[in-house]
């Protein structure tokens, strides 16, 4: 239960002065619903209204505070024309400029002969000088609570900076002193704050560099959510491992036909990775593995050699994908390895239906279909296992952490749990892995298979286009299938990028319909695989496609990847894009079609594809540039959406983090000293972190 000391700020933020349910619909938007999500909504910046000179004296553009007196209310002849008010002080004059204002409300703000202290941003307009909308106007023996340093935040349309200070302020009123959390020898050395004074001085900075990650109070805050990360991932861990699991050992029999079958030799690698897997396996508990390898690593037949030693022992296993099409390329892939073994491998995804459906279903609930592939399907409740025992989930930051423990739950039995082993061709961070996959061990695939040539890769301006297609056309020409990647599926005209129908088209009309096609996210899954298949099977060609084609899509024919507004991807996605091709004996090319001018980070990122091919030095790349919450998309991943700590300066906390949380829960277990029940508020005050959601549950 929450602690009744948080309670406060677990109100909605209705309850705070100012906030009618119009007012607080915007603040929500901007900071989130609640009083506490107000504490977190840190400021970006600063702006100085202690500049005060005369009228006369004031910079265009400068924000400056001054002394006035009001002269008279100038109405406007026309709706369209601004509202003035002209004032002045011994140097001059200046109109403040009110567009859509009620004039009532003016002439009480702003009465005519009264001295009225007044900031905003100073125009020149004419031979005039002009503010307009003041930020500020107050009377004057006010001017000194307006001439300070005044934080700034991120806003939404309609919420004026002064509505939500005041909110803020408000929600600052209601943090309590909270006892300790943090190791006070770790406090002491780094100088820090304590919580509710860090959190205070955060909120209140006097320069610019106190709105930057490295200000002290900042580092509190910062260390403060990494931390309650670590211990909810710690007891996550410790939940699962008390859990009861089975210990799962086949005989090798399977595996060694396959192994017998397989055109290539595993890598080291691969050899290693798989040997941890079936160390957990045999162990007890229950396995909980991370297995990451770069695009091309072979990941796949690692998990396959996995799921055949659940089946050597007696077990069914299940490999989950986040797409169709990359569960339907997994069950390819996969298909010929289960002849090998002499198994029956089956395949369930949405667009199953009927008798087929059922024959699966049925299959999977005696036992009789010992290994499937599929997609979100897997979930339905309809879908029962006899004796599931090893659950390979591909990609999981598309599903999300709850839906992780649901298809692991589905085998669970009396006599133990399923082991699960999640895969991803999205290189990650470590920083990343330790704060979305702390509760796992983890298995890196860092070499690829032999043969795997360099892909080219180079940089292209858009007005290039022409000479581009006419190169493709000679490539097509000599037998090349190309992939062609937009951004967006139709044309946008808030957003100037190419979209994939209109490419299509174009492409189309210069090299022939029969040799272009299409593939995108709204296609029905027919149409997807009738595309992808004259793709493959046809004549040699294009096939247009948006991100839909980012992972699992394996096509060893195809030699070129051309991406469309390069610039607007982040790096990890280019790099999973790029991995499409590549794949076979034939010497591949990436081109990446970019928009000038270039911005510093869309340049550093087009030359650090060119540069290298190593997805984990790319994924490290992409933190430092995009900053962690991007590099996966937390929204729809199960990542931390950390509000006060920045992975990409605040990775040494993070190890500090862990590494405290693993010393408090080997000392206090179940959190019951004076400092664990500090660290349960902690908790409480971080509960969106889906890890403590996680940790709830156990």
């Amino acid at each position: 239960m929450r602690p009744a000391i948080l309670n406060p700020l677990f109100a909605e933020i209705t309850t705070l002065p100012g906030m009618g349910p119009k007012i607080a619909a915007l603040a929500a938007r901007a900071a989130g619903p609640q009083v506490v999500d107000l504490l977190w909504h840190l400021p970006t910046g600063l702006v100085d209204r202690r500049f005060a000179p005369a009228i006369a004296d004031a910079p265009e553009g400068a924000i400056v505070t001054l002394r006035v007196k009001v002269l008279e209310h100038v109405k406007p002849r026309i709706k369209r024309l601004p509202y003035k008010v002209r004032c002045a002080d011994p140097s001059g004059e200046i109109d403040l400029i009110y567009f859509h204002a009620k004039a009532d409300w003016l002439e009480k703000l702003l009465p005519p002969a009264s001295e009225r202290a007044i900031s905003g941003r100073v125009e020149r307009f004419r031979d005039g000088v002009q503010m307009p909308h003041p930020d500020h106007v107050v009377p004057l023996d006010q001017f000194e609570t307006i001439a300070t340093v005044e934080p700034t935040h991120r806003l939404t349309a309609g919420l004026s900076p002064k509505v939500l200070g005041k909110a803020i302020k408000a929600a600052l009123a209601r943090a309590p002193e909270l006892a300790e959390w943090a190791d006070r020898a770790l406090v002491a050395q780094r100088g820090w704050p304590g919580w509710r004074a860090g959190l205070i001085a955060a909120h209140a900075p006097k320069e610019n560099s106190e709105t930057q990650p490295d200000a002290l109070a900042r580092q509190r805050l910062a260390y403060d959510e990494l931390f309650a990360n670590q211990v909810a991932l710690a007891l996550v861990r410790a939940r699962d491992k008390r859990r009861p699991g089975r210990a799962i050992k086949g005989d090798g029999g399977l595996r060694d036909r396959v192994l017998a079958a397989l055109p290539f030799k595993l890598t080291g690698s691969q050899t290693m990775a798989l040997a941890e897997i079936l160390g957990d396996m045999a162990a007890p508990g229950r396995m909980q593995r991370l297995l990451q390898g770069d695009v091309g690593s072979g990941k796949t037949v690692v998990a396959f050699l996995a799921m055949l030693n659940a089946i050597e022992a007696g077990h069914q296993a299940a490999l989950m994908a986040p797409t169709e099409i990359l569960a339907r390329q997994h069950f390819e892939t996969i298909r010929p390895l289960a002849e090998a073994a002499g198994i029956e491998v089956a395949v369930l995804t949405g667009r199953d239906k009927g008798k087929t459906k059922q024959a699966t279903l049925d299959g999977l609930a005696s036992g009789a279909i010992a290994a499937v592939v599929g997609t979100h399907a897997l979930f339905e409740e309809s879908v029962e296992f006899r004796e599931l025992g090893l659950a390979v989930i591909d990609e999981q930051h598309r599903f999300g952490v709850h839906q992780r423990v649901a298809f692991a739950a589905k085998g669970a039995s009396e006599d133990g749990g399923v082991d699960t082993l999640i895969m991803t061709a999205t290189p990650i961070p470590r920083t990343l892995v330790m704060c979305a996959y702390g509760d796992m061990d983890v298995s890196k695939l860092t070499e690829k298979p032999p043969g795997r040539k360099p892909i080219k890769t180079v940089a292209l301006p858009l007005d290039r286009m022409d000479e581009l297609v006419e190169r493709v056309r000679g490539l097509i020409d000599k037998g090349a299938r190309v992939y062609w990647v937009c951004p967006l599926v139709e044309e946008s005209e808030l957003v100037d990028l190419a979209a994939a129908t209109d490419r299509h088209a174009d492409l189309a009309a210069r090299l022939g319909a029969d040799r272009v096609h299409l593939i995108h996210g709204k296609l029905k899954p027919a149409q997807k695989d009738a595309a992808m298949q004259a793709f493959v099977e046809g004549p040699p060609g294009v096939l247009v496609a948006t991100t839909v084609i980012e992972v699992g899509v394996n096509v060893p024919s195809a030699t070129v990847m051309v991406i469309e507004h390069a610039e607007r991807f982040g790096l990890a996605q280019l790099h999973q894009l790029r991995g499409r091709v590549g794949r076979g004996a034939d010497e591949s090319s990436c081109v990446l079609l970019y928009a000038q001018p270039l911005g510093q980070v869309a340049k550093a990122r087009l030359e650090i594809l060119r540069d290298t091919e190593d997805g984990f030095r790319i994924a490290e790349e992409d933190v430092r540039l995009r900053g962690a919450g991007e590099v996966l998309g937390t929204r729809q991943s199960g990542l931390p959406a950390f509000r006060l700590a920045d992975l990409a300066h605040h990775a040494d906390l993070l190890e500090i983090a862990r590494s405290d949380a693993r010393k408090l829960l080997d000392d206090d277990a179940t959190l019951d000293s004076p400092r664990g029940k500090a660290v349960r508020t902690l908790l409480y005050l971080f509960a969106r972190d889906a890890a403590f959601r996680l940790a709830r549950t156990g």
